[in-house]
């Protein structure tokens, strides 16, 4: 594993993807941040060795290293999930690979169904928590000590700092951004009526199928991360709409706008 590290990490070094200061994992239809970008450098995922290749029809699937506000970044355009058949190491390696290349900090975005009755379609949420419903532990494998201690402790997922932040830009910015707590299916199919009031029940305020093992290594590494959802449906099982992968894109696009300006005024404060 260290070996297969530390060779994806010189070929990357050797293409110019040298001392970043943030890593931004960009999830289904949020792809307009690169177009804020100065762009220096940029790989498919299927020409980085060792790396993972995004199958997923609308993800890119592209590493890309530049500036935006200010800030050197590394940007995953296309992300890996559980359910296109990858380990969750797999899924996990490119968050290992940004801490191994010197990222300092990490941010998250996804898609999300909405699953507290108050929040809609189109608004952003900042994740303060998370409760993890998908197969499995990214920790669980022979040797992770080597990368940190297996008992990671989880009381605090996500920054304080760069939460705190976040919602400060929001309410200066008159942006929607409400806070709650995800929670991390399996997939890839939606789900039912009863599973929206199963996920309510427990306490989750949207849904996804992703995040959560990319955050959960992220803490193993000591690394800070925040992680911000668009809500892209609504799960009201007593009124529950059919949606589309297309319906998904087209809220997510309409949302994104904000979710950039968020994003460029946090990269000026950290």
């Amino acid at each position: 594993m260290i070996k297969s590290l530390n060779k994806t990490t010189e070929f990357l070094q050797q293409r110019g993807f040298n001392d970043p200061e943030i890593g931004i994992i960009l999830g289904s239809g949020m792809g307009k941040l690169v177009e804020e970008m100065e762009i220096l450098h940029e790989v498919s995922y299927n020409h980085i060795p060792n790396f993972p290749t995004a199958t997923v029809e609308f993800h890119k699937g592209k590493l890309i290293y530049g500036r935006i506000a200010g800030k050197t970044v590394i940007v995953m355009q296309g992300r890996f999930h559980y359910y296109e058949g990858y380990s969750l190491w797999d899924v996990t390696y490119p968050v290992r690979i940004m801490n191994q290349l010197g990222i300092k900090k990490l941010i998250v975005t996804n898609a999300s169904g909405a699953l507290n009755p108050d929040f809609r379609k189109g608004e952003l949420m900042l994740l303060d928590d998370h409760i993890n419903l998908q197969i499995g532990s990214p920790l669980a494998f022979r040797g992770v000590e080597q990368f940190g201690s297996r008992f990671t402790d989880m009381s605090q997922p996500y920054d304080p700092q760069m939460n705190a932040y976040l919602e400060e830009i929001a309410k200066a910015k008159d942006i929607t951004l409400r806070k709650g707590v995800y929670i991390a299916l399996t997939g890839p199919q939606l789900e039912t009526r009863a599973e929206y009031r199963f996920l309510r029940l427990i306490g989750g305020d949207a849904v996804g199928m992703s995040t959560v093992p990319e955050v959960i290594v992220a803490n193993h590494l000591n690394l800070p991360v925040a992680a911000i959802s668009i809500m892209t449906d609504e799960g009201d099982p007593d009124n529950l709409q059919e949606v589309s992968i297309q319906d998904i894109l087209d809220s997510a696009a309409k949302a994104e706008p904000d979710l950039i300006l968020l994003l460029k005024e946090l990269f000026q404060r950290i």
